[in-house]
């Protein structure tokens, strides 16, 4: 991730298209909302980094599937240059073409096109470097089959998307989608920027969209697009003075038929080789070198770019943080996404009766009015302020953010409030996650000890034990569970696409697992599931595919969205450290064993409550099966499942058990009022648990409990403590607690 920098977070909106209401799939539910198959399609969008792309951040949805969109951003652009109304010169063109070129090419390895290429997504840093904005809507929109506005601005649509538009509009019997866009087009809408650029003035204004791209078509049959587009805008003097290398540039992007219009890839491959050189012969080096020259190469700037770089007073260390991690501080800080759209008119709101329809058809059609959906697509982009974000952590000092690891007392907050920070960590963790200049402190912290796993192995579990903050929990877990190695390579080698008998059972369960959560009910969290639980069937031939495993993968799936190799590695290193020989093709010896152990733990901890469940009949096999089998998440949303095994992940196999006992005490008043039938109900829809009671009840059952009370025949043998750096996890509440003597409650101390 980039670090902030000179950067600014920005905010754009637009709605998705609307889907009739008493249409069903071919499953027989509910079409999904346009709004949740983009927030699914947007995630990819954040790992697609580089220089000359604005980084995507986050997406939410609003009412009326209207979606928001945080990015990076900054205030000026290529429309800038234009308002003083001269002629760029020509090296800046140049430069200007080679890294918007740059950015074009990553994307389309990434098989993404920008199709909405203009001068107003065209940003320019404070040393003048290209960032292309917006560059994902077109791919987040399924090539905008999910909007009701077209993705592209009408003076640098390519020809070939205005063709396709007219057959599309002319012939309502056509009814294909149509294909994709090429990378093609977006060269075409550069060479019509770039000539503005040259002209210093923009084309094709004051006519009717209309004609406008009826000209653009007409110009396939002229022979030299370039002298045409001159001479209809009265600069053709301004072309005939352009050096060769420019107007070579112009023609090769203007050039009319895809099949001969160059690729942006091949196209930077040109320039480096053709244009630019006879130009640069000072910077005249090897390829990769000469690349490096152009790309550093300055507009107008002073020599000594270092004297851009110092800023008065003190600088800000907040800007060395990475982009999301600044937006999840800033959300923490009170940032409403909303509320600063609304603020700069970009939401408005109207009294609900204005919204009502003219007509109302029996069928349902209404006509006239309706609701506000003028503003489909917004392209005002919001800057979003960071004083309130920067007035909350005005106390922090300099030296917290580069924590010194190897002291123990480094790791205290660093701060003009040390004392309200050290306090912090005894109030209850919900609070602590809500705490900003706290949560500051935990991810800097944890950020650094994960970038030196497994080195700092040890250090994460101690950390783990206080709490871990929820930017970081997907890399924590997986370091906790000792993920290591090439997990990518082995995730790939997993025959994921031929067809197992099991792939009917996993398309049945996915779309009723976890589906209130927006991301994993999009159809990218539903191919993800697919792709991951077929991943770990086939790599498990001794074992089966349950119901459940869904459900179980789906914390791992959840906080490794992008990352399905790690999401896989996650709940393969799990699944036998938790749940051993669970999914064995005959698992009921295994299973009636946990639950004997179960009613012992019972026992051993609530005589009474034990022996009235044992008098009315109530036993573990009616209710307790899919809490373990699934370790709590087929009866807990997601929310709760993450503070549960941010715990459940230092403990042994046996601490489910103590989770299991926690959660029937939180209910021991209403099991011991009732009798089986209540108790069938009660149990049938779970009231609500305080999972933080029950994470700090499990630990004291835990440390109380006898491990001759927790002993299972089939469980997995325990391995050894590792050495690593000193590091013995039986000191950090591990796999290894039945190595305590029984009176030992180091592990109490450990959790206080």
């Amino acid at each position: 991730m980039f670090p902030l920098k000179d950067a600014h977070l920005g905010a754009h909106t637009f709605f998705a298209s609307a889907l009739p209401h008493d249409v069903c799939g071919s499953n027989g539910l509910p079409l999904t909302p346009n709004s949740i198959r983009i927030l699914g399609r947007f995630q990819i969008l954040k790992t697609v980094i580089h220089p000359r792309l604005c980084q995507y951040v986050d997406i939410s949805r609003g009412k009326h599937e209207r979606l928001v969109v945080v990015a990076e951003h900054y205030e000026n652009c290529l429309e800038d240059l234009l308002k003083q109304r001269e002629p760029v010169s020509h090296l800046k063109v140049l430069h200007i073409a080679y890294q918007v070129l740059e950015g074009l090419e990553y994307m389309n390895k990434h098989g993404m096109v920008h199709r909405a290429l203009g001068l107003r997504n065209i940003l320019l840093d404070r040393l003048g470097s290209v960032k292309l904005a917006k560059f994902g809507l077109y791919h987040m929109t399924d090539h905008g089959e999910d909007v009701d506005f077209p993705i592209g601005y009408p003076s640098y649509l390519a020809p070939e998307v205005i063709a396709q538009g007219f057959v599309h509009s002319n012939d309502p019997t056509y009814s294909e989608k149509p294909p994709p866009s090429s990378p093609k087009v977006d060269v075409w809408s550069l060479g019509m920027i770039l000539f503005e650029l040259c002209v210093g003035r923009r084309l094709l204004q004051n006519i009717e969209i209309s004609e406008k791209l009826k000209f653009i078509l007409t110009l396939g049959y002229v022979d030299d697009i370039v002298t045409v587009l001159a001479e209809e805008h009265g600069c053709l003097e301004l072309i005939k003075e352009l050096p060769g290398s420019v107007l070579n540039l112009l023609k090769k992007c203007l050039t009319f038929l895809p099949s001969k219009r160059l690729t942006p890839a091949e196209l930077l491959i040109d320039m480096v080789f053709v244009e630019i050189a006879p130009i640069y012969k000072p910077f005249r080096k090897p390829v990769g070198l000469f690349s490096s020259s152009l790309r550093c190469m300055d507009l107008n700037l002073p020599e000594d770019i270092s004297e851009l770089c110092k800023e008065e007073g003190e600088e800000d260390c907040l800007t060395e943080r990475s982009i999301d991690e600044v937006y999840y501080l800033w959300c923490l800080a009170g940032g409403d996404l909303e509320k600063e759209l609304t603020n700069k008119g970009i939401i408005q709101s109207k009294p609900p009766v204005c919204t009502l329809p003219n007509f109302l058809l029996e069928d349902g059609e209404v006509f006239g009015q309706g609701r506000d959906r003028s503003f489909l697509l917004d392209d005002t982009t919001v800057t979003l302020s960071l004083c309130q974000l920067k007035n909350r952590l005005k106390d922090v000092s300099g030296e917290a953010y580069y924590p010194l690891l190897e002291d123990e007392q480094s790791n205290l907050p660093q701060s003009n409030n040390t004392n309200e920070l050290t306090a912090a960590v005894n109030l209850p963790l919900i609070i602590r996650e809500r705490d900003t200049e706290y949560q500051l402190h935990r991810i800097i912290l944890f950020d650094r000890l994960l970038k030196a796993y497994p080195f700092k192995k040890n250090q994460i579990w101690k950390e783990a034990r206080i709490d871990i903050p929820p930017l970081l929990r997907g890399l924590t877990w997986a370091a906790l569970l000792g993920i290591e190695g090439d997990i990518q390579a082995k995730y790939d080698a997993i025959d994921k696409d031929t067809p197992i008998p099991t792939d009917r059972q996993i398309e049945v369960d996915i779309p009723r697992c976890h589906q209130y959560d927006e991301l994993l009910s999009s159809p990218e969290g539903h191919v993800k599931f697919r792709r991951v639980l077929k991943a770990w069937v086939v790599s498990h031939p001794d074992l089966v595919y349950w119901q459940g495993l869904d459900s179980l993968c789906a914390p791992f799936l959840y906080l490794n969205f992008n990352n399905e190799a790690l999401a896989y590695a996650c709940m393969s290193s799990f699944i036998p450290k938790y749940l051993y020989n669970f999914f064995l093709k005959d698992n009921s010896h295994v299973i009636q064993e946990y639950l004997t152990v179960f009613s012992q733990m019972i026992a051993f901890h609530d005589p009474e409550l034990s022996n009235h469940l044992n008098e009315i009949g109530f036993i573990p096999d009616l209710y307790a099966i899919p809490w373990f089998l699934t370790m709590f998440t087929h009866v807990f949303p997601l929310h709760k499942i993450f503070h549960l095994w941010d715990t459940l992940l230092l403990g042994n196999s046996s601490f489910p058990f103590c989770i299991g006992v926690a959660i029937l005490q939180q209910l021991r008043d209403r099991l011991l009022a009732n009798g089986f039938n209540e108790c069938i109900l009660l149990f049938s829809d779970l009231p609500e648990i305080d999972i933080e009671r029950c994470v700090r009840e499990s630990i004291n059952l835990f440390c109380w409990t006898p491990k001759s009370a927790t002993y299972r025949q089939h469980a997995q043998t325990p391995k050894p403590p590792s050495d690593n750096n000193g590091f013995n996890k039986s000191s950090y509440f591990s796999a290894d607690y039945q190595d305590l003597p029984k009176t030992d409650l180091s592990c109490l101390e450990a959790f206080s």
